[in-house]
This record gives C-alpha cells, structure tokens and sequence, in this order.
C-alpha cells in the first residue's frame, strides 16, 4: 500500500473509532406512560436512563390518594390489556430473590410514591439490578404498575401494596 493510501487507511479507523465511541457514550433511554386501570384516574409518565451500571427512574404521577404512598413496581410483563392491570404478572423478578429493600430484593421494587395534598407524586432515584440495555435485568418490554396502597417491603411476594390503579409498558427511546 502507498503512504497516502496508508494515511487513508489510519483516517478510516480512526474514524469508525470515533463514531463508536461517541455512540456508547449515549446514554440508554426508555419510558413508561402511566394509564389508569378500570375505575381509577392515575396517570403519569416513568422515565428511565442507564447511568454506568445504575438506571435512573424518574417518575411523575397524578390522580393518586392525596397525602399517602403507593407501591411502584416493575413488573415482568408488558402487559396493560385487563381492566385490572393483573395482566402484567408479578414483580420483575430475573434473580428468585425475596420481596423487600436492599441488596436482596426483586429488581422490580422501587421506592414507594409519595403523593402530596393534590394527589401529585414525583420520584428520581438510583436503581441497582435493572438495566435498559440488553441482560437479565433489562425492564424493556416489562410492566410498571402503580399501587393503591404502600409497599410495607416485607409481606411475600408483592408487599400488600393492594391493587392497580396504573399500568404503563417499558419502551426503548
């Protein structure tokens, strides 16, 4: 190969490895519309980021119980077609670990929602265990649900959180 065409060729690659690079450091986005089951009116918008190997859920929600908590779940599937949201199964569950808080718990529980005196709730927390890119726990194409009542993180399996009053699919952006 000639010099210029060797040129050429370091050019080439280091231009692939440029656009590589810059496409990795994007960050991983997904999102959930929140839409009431049969009988209720909560609604909102979940919003999750892949930040190293954490993800960030940001959630706001309204129409819930003014001035209480509700349990706020992934769930194992993207499936919000009952009335009742019981479509979306159980809580993402891809490590068999028990319901609760901490390092040992199903990488479908979140922090509960705390709503205000209008009913509004607004959530950003850290979450280990889930990811948006590819894996076990990738929550893609699951189920979040929100609850009537708080998750007390320790009944088995879901927590006594009560029933559905919202149900949103995971979606990438």
């Amino acid at each position: 190969m000639t010099k210029p065409g060797l040129i050429l060729a370091a050019l080439a690659v280091a231009a692939l490895a440029g656009c590589q690079s810059m496409s990795s450091s994007e960050p991983a986005l997904a999102s959930a519309g929140l839409q009431p089951t049969k009988g209720n009116k909560t609604v909102g918008e979940v919003t999750f980021e892949q930040v190293g190997d954490k993800v960030r859920v940001t959630a706001q929600v309204i129409g819930l119980k003014p001035n209480q908590e509700h349990g706020f779940h992934i769930h194992e599937k993207g499936d919000c077609s009952s009335g009742d949201g019981m479509s979306a199964g159980g809580h993402f569950n891809p490590y068999g670990k028990p319901h609760g808080r901490g390092s040992e718990r199903h990488a479908g529980d979140l922090s509960n929602l705390k709503a205000d005196a209008k009913g509004r709730a607004t959530l950003s927390v850290d979450m280990d265990i889930i990811t948006v890119t590819p894996g076990p726990g990738s929550i893609i194409g699951r189920g979040v649900i929100v609850h009537a009542q708080p998750d007390d993180y320790t009944s088995q399996p879901v927590g006594n959180a009560g029933a559905r009053m919202s149900c949103g699919v995971v979606k990438a952006n």
